[in-house]
């Protein structure tokens, strides 16, 4: 990989130690996360070690806390390798002395030495590089492996991280364009909004979540209506797909979408994400819902989040036969639970503290989509200077999602910081990034700990 900062090229170099201990081991436990960005990492690590020869396994966790890693220790594996999960429980890796390897790009708590974080660099873990990328250059000093630069663009597309800039930038982008030179990828600015390669087109405005859209989002016929409208009709009996659309079409519905969200008083920032960079797998058939970057992460997320990591493990390493059609069917699923976590949100409203907003969904949205609707809402938030924060049922206790924006990230924000702080004071385990967190927390805990992180957020703004 061509780097061009001294930063980048340490990083490399930390990643080439980690691979050579790595090498020093016949087996290996890969742990990694749920979401998108766990499950390509996961894929990309395993996909190194079986090319390299290792035997390993692949565990899948909802948080790394105590618990999971007394659960691991138990098995008394030879070897660890943590991908997008681990920096911020690095005392109890080493408390449990489990010989571990970690890649993440989480905000790092402790010292480590085979421990691959861009934080630990300089190189934010929020913008420029996902967890799924460091576990890329980790792969990369294992033994070439440039091909799945496709899988780690997924990941971060999946952790949001062209969202800021609305492209990727930094060590995201030399992944990205190491996999344009490898030709398995391919970028260019179209409409962002989900299924572009999968669903007619009415479909795409039916389930819009990013921006919400009033009065159509959620409504078959009302999104059938605005196309109609605008002179956009099915052909026959069938509506088309984007990708089927005329240039002249789609430039028409990007329009007429720009000028309904002005008038339904969308927030800029919302409006501005309409259109922005779009990836595409070119080793994927056009039309499935791997092709594009977006959906594909999308279909990770409604595997894993829903109990079925194995599954998205599965389509990530190559299945496109039952496992695929599986996760196409609770992709379905997934997509119609967030309009309806949407809607209640809408429903209940926000709860506005001093320096936070926050709803809680009990046992209504769950705990493993929660932090995605937290992310969502910030569309229809009356409030757009305050963080929000979510919180779901989960057994033992609670989920807690946090999500911020940039704006706020600038005056002084860190939602990982703080909500690590309030999480530990009420006797929880929290952390993140300074844009996105979470934290489990006990039930009979939520009051103190919204003071604390509401104290918390406001030394930090203010500060």
């Amino acid at each position: 990989m061509m780097l061009q900062s001294p930063s980048a090229a340490s990083m490399l170099s930390s990643a080439r130690q980690c691979a050579s201990y790595i090498k020093k081991h016949a087996s290996a436990l890969v742990v990694s996360h749920i979401d998108a960005d766990g499950l390509t990492s996961a894929a990309i690590m395993g996909k190194a070690l079986e090319r390299a020869g290792f035997e390993y396994r692949i565990r899948f966790v909802k948080q790394l806390d105590l618990k999971s890693l007394t659960e691991i220790a138990d098995q008394n594996p030879e070897l660890v390798v943590f991908t997008d999960l681990g920096s911020g429980m690095i005392d109890a890796i080493r408390s449990l002395k489990l010989n571990a390897v970690i890649s993440d790009h989480h905000q790092p708590r402790g010292k480590h030495e085979y421990h691959l974080n861009p934080h630990l660099f300089g190189i934010n873990g929020a913008t420029e590089i996902s967890g799924s990328g460091t576990t890329y250059f980790m792969a990369g000093a294992l033994g070439g492996n440039e091909d799945l630069a496709d899988l780690a663009v997924v990941g971060a597309v999946g952790d949001l991280q062209h969202v800021r800039h609305g492209q990727l930038i930094g060590l995201n982008r030399s992944i990205l364009e190491e996999g344009v030179k490898k030709g398995v990828l391919h970028y260019e600015k179209d409409l962002l909004l989900f299924g572009k390669q999968t669903r007619p087109i009415f479909k795409l405005l039916q389930y819009s979540s990013d921006p919400y859209l009033p009065g159509i989002t959620g409504s078959e016929d009302a999104s059938i209506e605005f196309l109609k409208k605008i002179g956009i009709r099915q052909h026959g009996e069938k509506w088309r797909r984007w990708i089927d659309l005329e240039t002249g079409e789609k430039q028409q519905i990007v329009s007429a979408l720009m000028q309904f969200c002005l008038s339904a008083g969308i927030q800029a920032s919302s409006i501005q994400r309409l259109v922005g960079e779009v990836y595409t797998l070119l080793s994927e058939r056009e039309g499935t819902e791997v092709r594009d970057a977006s959906e594909y992460s999308t279909l990770l997320n409604a595997t894993a989040r829903y109990d079925h990591a194995d599954i998205g493990l599965a389509v990530c390493m190559g299945d496109r036969g039952g496992s695929f059609e599986e996760a196409c069917a609770l992709l379905n699923d997934h997509r119609k639970n967030l309009v309806e976590g949407l809607n209640l949100v809408k429903e209940k409203g926000l709860v506005r503290m001093e320096n936070l907003q926050y709803f809680d969904s009990g046992n209504k949205i769950r705990e493993t989509i929660v932090g995605i609707v937290a992310g969502m809402c910030s569309s229809f938030a009356n409030n757009k200077e305050l963080p929000i924060i979510a919180f779901a049922d989960s057994d033992g206790g609670v989920k807690v999602s946090s999500r911020g924006n940039y704006d706020l990230v600038r005056r002084g924000l860190n939602l990982g910081e703080a909500i690590g702080e309030a999480a530990k004071a009420v006797g929880g385990t929290g952390g993140g990034h300074d844009i996105a967190a979470g934290a489990f927390i006990p039930r009979e805990a939520k009051d103190e700990f919204l003071r604390a992180l509401d104290r918390a957020i406001g030394g930090q703004i203010r500060g």
